[in-house]
This record gives C-alpha cells, sequence and structure tokens, in this order.
C-alpha cells in the first residue's frame, strides 16, 4: 500500500530544485510553484518582483513507503546553500530564500532535527538562514516552467546553472534515483 505525501522546498530558482526531485525514485510528481505569500493566484513576474512574499518551490509528490522525507530533506539540503540569505548564486531576492514549508507536525519536526544537526556539525562556515514555515498557500507556476531544463536543455541559465546543479546532485544520489 502506497502512503502519499507532499513536500515543498524553496531554494533558489524552482528549475533546479525540480530536475533534481523529479528523478528520485519514490518520487511521483514534483511540481513548480509560489508559496509563502499574500497574492493569491501569483504570476512569475509578479513573484519576480519581490513584493508578493512568495518564493519560488517545488512541491514534490511521493510515496513515503519507497522514498522517506527525511532522504528528502538530505536531498534539499545538498542542493542548494541554505546559508545565503535571500539568494541562490546570482538568483538575488527574497523568491529565491531557502525555506522549508512543512506540510504536518512530523516534517517540521524532523525538518528542525536536521536542521540544528547541520548547524552542530558546522558543514557550512556561515550559519544556516532555511526558514521552516507551515505551508499556508501553494499555486502551482504557469505550464512552461514544468520540465524547464528536460524543455529548454540549450537555454544559458539551463548550461551554467541548472545542469551542474543537476549532475552533482545525480553523482551523489545515484542509488535512489528512478
Amino acid at each position: 500500500m502506497s502512503e502519499i505525501s507532499k513536500a515543498t522546498f524553496g531554494a533558489g530558482c524552482f528549475w533546479c530544485i525540480e530536475a533534481c526531485f523529479k528523478d528520485l525514485s519514490g518520487v511521483s510528481e514534483v511540481i513548480p510553484g509560489y508559496s509563502g505569500g499574500s497574492l493569491l493566484n501569483p504570476s512569475y513576474e509578479d513573484v519576480c518582483s519581490g513584493t508578493t512574499g512568495h518564493a519560488e518551490v517545488a512541491q514534490v509528490v511521493f510515496d513515503g513507503t519507497k522514498i522517506s522525507y527525511a532522504k528528502l530533506l538530505e536531498v534539499f539540503w545538498f542542493v542548494h546553500d541554505p546559508t545565503q540569505l535571500n539568494r541562490q548564486g546570482n538568483d538575488v531576492g527574497t523568491h529565491y530564500r531557502s525555506v522549508i514549508f512543512y506540510h504536518s507536525l512530523e516534517q517540521k519536526n524532523q525538518a528542525e532535527f536536521f536542521k540544528a544537526e547541520l548547524e552542530k556539525k558546522k558543514i557550512w562556515n556561515k550559519p544556516i538562514v532555511t526558514e521552516i514555515s507551515a505551508l499556508g498557500n501553494f499555486f502551482g507556476a504557469e505550464k512552461y516552467h514544468r520540465d524547464y531544463l528536460y524543455n529548454n536543455p540549450g537555454n544559458p541559465y539551463c548550461q551554467m546553472v541548472v545542469r551542474p546543479k543537476y549532475e552533482k546532485f545525480r553523482e551523489a544520489f545515484l542509488v535512489n534515483l528512478k
């Protein structure tokens, strides 16, 4: 029997994290979207303005009997730099913040525990700034954002930013791939 759950993560541009999460065994769907703000049904342009409070996120639909939330958290922490406040590399603004939007108290507790463990181990030279908040809303992004790397492999941003992250992820999580 499957145990279908959702997880929602913001780690910079959603094109990067969507590409990684969708290749994990046990993940059935990854939906790029927006969460954490007040504007209902925002557009990409609205979110990029930095005035909506929303972050670019990926909502991961997964079977908990095939992949754990803890493994998803491991991937989340691996695929971005959680010490960069409101940015990832050259992508700057609150909409690129590091954030975990939890769907349950269990997810909240796991995310907080994982963050505390990483802080104790001092994996990074700077403090972790990742926000951990309850999911209040989620709005799917426009359809052209889905499978962006796959559909736009020649895009310069994909070549310079998305593909290197994606290849590093695939190498590190080879045993967890479909």
